[in-house]
């Protein structure tokens, strides 16, 4: 195989990842937890960009609970997030690991 033309190969590999990537960061999940009472969205990336906690949840007596399901969905949601971006790049690069 010529060394030029797998360089180059490599190159419009490298472009494609970088741009799904980009891509990828403007895509969106949203997770809710504790019956919808919290909601978690993430970017592409795995980036938490937003948190929204129902009123009705918060209880100053029982603040674990609200703390478990705040850190639930926020997990659910970088993991998806991180999700999208691996079935991405399987796709671009044919499951080959970098």
């Amino acid at each position: 195989m010529n060394l030029n033309k797998l360089m180059k190969q490599a190159q419009k590999m490298r472009e494609q990842m970088a741009k799904t990537q980009a891509e990828l960061e403007k895509k969106i999940v949203e997770v809710s937890a504790g019956g919808g009472k919290v909601k978690v969205t993430a970017n592409g990336a795995g980036d938490v960009i937003a948190i929204k906690i129902d009123k009705e949840v918060v209880d100053p007596n029982d603040v674990e609970f609200l703390e478990e399901i705040v850190l639930s969905a926020v997990k659910q949601a970088v993991e998806q997030g991180k999700g999208l971006t691996q079935s991405e790049m399987t796709k671009l690069t044919g499951g080959l690991q970098f």
